[in-house]
């Protein structure tokens, strides 16, 4: 079993940790609340902490001459420079974050699906943008991992969040070290888990971590970070999952009987139809890794990407089959 960074993860205070809607309410985010173990949890809820009381009259995102504002429809209150200049300085505060899981579908903490109408008149037409907060912290941190909650209810999303936040925090512990030798482990640890992400990006990252030219580690880490951010910025195709399982596979070619092999194709292909997770064919493998005694396979992070205790088969039931 590995051992994890506590990855640092800003997170909607209303998602469980406190009662701050615009009503006084608090939202059930059991999914959430389930990594508070795991994770270190920076709470904010950029309304109240821009200067805003609980409860309140609720906030609308309004075009008004074509640019975004934050009002209050009931008070005619403009809320916009506050939440601008709240949103400039918690960001401009943070350090070693690794995520965000932002308050879905809010005009402060939306990243996405947010209600921006044409004025504050009742029954006025809407289109779709980002909350304040919300856009802040994208254009801020297009790097990280970044999710409403609502989004976090897909399997595949979930699982691709919860890889990026623990491997950014592994990534994190590398550079505090200041040592190569720890680039160069991080590197061969996470070779799987690169080939699923992003082939040419593992590659890229493999010279420079090769430093043939003998440069500094600050030289080496501040090449090597932007590849990383890019190879993990879009959840692996199963396509590339099962081209990672099949490699893994032919280290135990010579070991296994024919039905055990036909045992693990015929899962691999329930994978491709969606009816089973990734985990059920990583497990397969594991058990192998154990039985064999397979050193090199057993520390890799493609095995184990994120604690054991995050793994939920829950799912909205939005693209659960196979993305060629």
């Amino acid at each position: 079993m590995r051992e994890f960074a506590k990855p640092s993860v800003v997170v909607s205070k209303c998602l469980g940790f406190a009662h701050c809607r615009y009503n006084g309410e608090i939202i059930a985010a059991p999914f959430v609340q389930k990594m508070v173990p795991h994770v270190n949890f920076v709470v904010v809820c950029p309304e109240v902490e821009s200067g805003l009381g609980v409860p309140r009259e609720f906030l609308r995102l309004v075009a008004v001459d074509g640019e975004p504002r934050l009002l209050q429809p009931q008070t005619g209150h403009d809320h916009t420079e506050q939440m601008q200049s709240f949103a400039a300085s918690f960001l401009d505060g943070l350090t070693d974050v690794d995520g965000f899981i932002l308050k879905n579908r809010s005009p402060s903490c939306g990243l996405s699906d947010v209600k921006m109408y044409a004025s504050t008149k009742k029954g006025a037409a809407a289109t779709k943008g980002q909350g304040m907060f919300g856009g802040a912290v994208m254009e801020r941190f297009p790097h990280l991992a970044v999710e409403d909650e609502g989004r976090l209810n897909n399997f595949r999303i979930r699982e691709h969040f919860l890889t990026r936040i623990y491997t950014l925090a592994a990534f994190r512990a590398v550079k505090a070290s200041g040592a190569m030798k720890a680039l160069v482990r991080f590197q061969a640890e996470n070779k799987l888990l690169l080939m699923a992400y992003h082939q040419a990006e593992m590659r890229a990252m493999g010279r420079v971590v090769a430093n043939p030219d003998r440069r500094s580690f600050d030289q080496v880490i501040a090449e090597y970070e932007p590849h990383l951010h890019a190879a993990l910025t879009r959840p692996p195709r199963c396509t590339s999952h099962i081209n990672v399982l099949m490699h893994a596979l032919g280290y135990f070619s010579d070991g296994l009987s024919s039905q055990e092999k036909v045992f693990f194709l015929d899962a691999l292909q329930k994978y491709r139809d969606g009816l089973v997770p990734v985990s059920t064919n990583r497990g397969l493998i594991q058990s192998w890794i154990v039985r064999f005694g397979q050193d090199y396979l057993a520390l890799q992070t493609y095995f184990e990407p994120y604690p054991e205790a995050l793994l939920e088969l829950t799912d909205s039931g939005k693209q659960m089959a196979c993305l060629e």
